[in-house]
C-alpha cells in the first residue's frame, strides 16, 4: 500500500492527486493541438470540484493560473490569460512599513492625536472652538470606555493641552462637555424590580389554580 506521506506533495491540495495526475498526462502529449484540448478539458473538471471559485472575481483566469502552478510552470498551451512564471508567486511583496508614535494616551489612539494637532491651524474662532468641543467629548467618552466609573472635565483639558504639546491651553471655563451619563454607551438589562415582578391576576398560573381549587 501506497501512503500519502510518501508521495509528492501536492501545490494544490484542494484539487486532489487524481488531477494532479491529468496535469502530468498533459505534460506528455507531444501534439500540441491534442494537449490543447486536454488542457481544456482538465480545467472543465477543475471547476467542478471546486464550485466556489465561481463567486471568485475572474474565475477561469484563477483556474488557468491554478494548471499552471500544477505543471511546475512547464506546461507549454495557448491560454487566454497572460502566462504566469514561478517568479511571480515566489516574489515576496515589500513590506510595509508599520507606523510609529509614540502616543501618551494609548485609550484615545493616534486619530485623537491628529484632530489635536489640527485645532491650532484653524483660524475662524467659532469653527475652533467647535472642534475643540467636539474632541474633547470624543476623548471624554473613549474615556469612559476604558474606565467604567466617571471623569472629572478638568482632566480632559489637562490632557489636551499635554497632547497639544502646550500650544491649545485650554480653561474649563471656555468649553461645556457632556455628562458622562450622555456618553456612556449602556446596555439594556432588566432591573431587579423586573425579574421579581409577581404574575398578573388573571395568568394562566392563577387559571390553573382555580381549577384544582374548584
Amino acid at each position: 500500500m501506497e501512503y500519502n506521506t510518501a508521495r509528492p506533495d501536492l501545490q494544490l491540495p484542494e484539487y486532489g492527486r487524481n488531477v494532479k495526475k491529468m496535469v502530468n498526462f498533459a505534460l506528455t502529449v507531444e501534439d500540441k493541438e491534442e494537449r490543447q484540448k486536454v488542457v481544456a478539458a482538465i480545467i472543465q473538471v477543475m471547476g467542478q470540484l471546486n464550485p466556489h471559485l465561481r463567486d471568485v472575481d475572474d474565475y477561469n483566469h484563477k483556474l488557468w493560473d491554478h494548471i499552471f502552478i500544477m505543471s511546475d510552470f512547464k506546461l507549454d498551451v495557448e491560454s487566454p490569460y497572460p502566462i504566469p512564471t514561478k517568479e511571480t508567486f515566489e516574489t515576496k511583496p515589500n513590506s510595509i512599513s508599520y507606523p510609529k508614535g509614540n502616543i501618551r494616551y494609548g485609550h484615545y489612539g493616534e486619530s485623537i492625536q491628529d484632530l489635536i494637532d489640527a485645532i491650532p491651524a484653524k483660524t475662524d474662532p467659532e469653527e475652533r472652538k467647535a472642534l475643540t468641543q467636539c474632541v474633547a467629548n470624543l476623548m471624554k467618552r473613549f474615556y469612559l470606555t476604558w474606565n467604567r466609573d466617571s471623569v472629572e472635565d478638568q482632566t480632559i483639558l489637562n490632557q489636551m493641552n499635554e497632547i497639544s504639546g502646550g500650544k491649545l491651553e485650554l480653561k474649563l471655563e471656555d468649553l461645556a462637555l457632556k455628562n458622562s451619563s450622555e456618553l456612556q454607551v449602556k446596555g439594556v438589562r432588566p432591573t431587579e424590580a423586573q425579574s421579581n415582578r409577581p404574575a398578573k391576576k388573571g395568568g394562566r398560573f392563577q387559571k390553573n389554580h382555580r381549577k384544582k381549587r374548584n
